[in-house]
């Protein structure tokens, strides 16, 4: 079997002045920074000379927003799947800090008694059920070349911790997935790697 090639871009930046835990709700559009760090992950697959041949994202206007950039410097169009969704949170809405100052909000305790579920959202097991079933859905069409998929932190995240080869439990303080962001993967049979990871969007001002 061919080993495919898979970039997990992370969405730009989004416009969010309320500081909303935004989740899946519909509604959250880039940035004008959002809207530039798209691009500049668009000029980098490009610059390192990509064979990109799958445009792929989660159906939520940031993604296919982000993912814009890329079909269009490869001459492509964007599908949409709903196993890049964003991970389901029960904090969706309200205008929590996810850090440790959200310790100091009451209501948002119960959410937090199971950091290994994680008890506040969809469980890391099942985000990662879905991304490697999206993944190998990807891998298997039967264009050649390379494939963009454009998702979110956490689902992006889960996926590289199983391409390393670590435990799904983190820190989520920690996580190497940032916005625009390009974590490369190689898919060979029903083996995962994470090969790389580039930054473009983090020199967006």
């Amino acid at each position: 079997m061919t080993v495919r090639r898979v970039h997990l871009v992370r969405h730009g930046e989004v416009e969010n002045p309320s500081g909303i835990v935004y989740g899946r709700t519909p509604g959250f559009h880039l940035s004008s920074r959002g809207q530039r760090q798209a691009a500049s992950a668009a000029a980098s697959l490009a610059e390192r000379g990509a064979d990109v041949r799958v445009v792929l994202s989660s159906p939520l206007e940031r993604t296919v927003e982000s993912a814009q950039p890329i079909a269009d410097a490869f001459a492509l169009r964007t599908e949409t799947d709903d196993d890049f969704l964003e991970a389901t949170n029960r904090l969706e809405g309200k205008d929590y800090d996810v850090s440790l100052s959200i310790l100091a909000r009451p209501a948002a305790w119960r959410y937090l008694v199971n950091p290994l579920r994680p008890s506040w959202g969809e469980a890391y097991t099942d985000v990662r059920e879905r991304m490697v079933r999206g993944v190998h859905r990807a891998a298997a069409r039967p264009e050649s070349g390379e494939i963009v998929i454009v998702s979110h932190q956490l689902p992006i995240w889960v996926l590289s911790r199983l391409g390393m080869g670590k435990p799904l439990y983190h820190d989520p303080r920690k996580r190497e997935c940032a916005h625009s962001s390009i974590t490369t993967f190689d898919v060979d049979g029903d083996r995962i790697a994470r090969v790389d990871y580039a930054d473009p969007g983090s020199e967006v001002t």
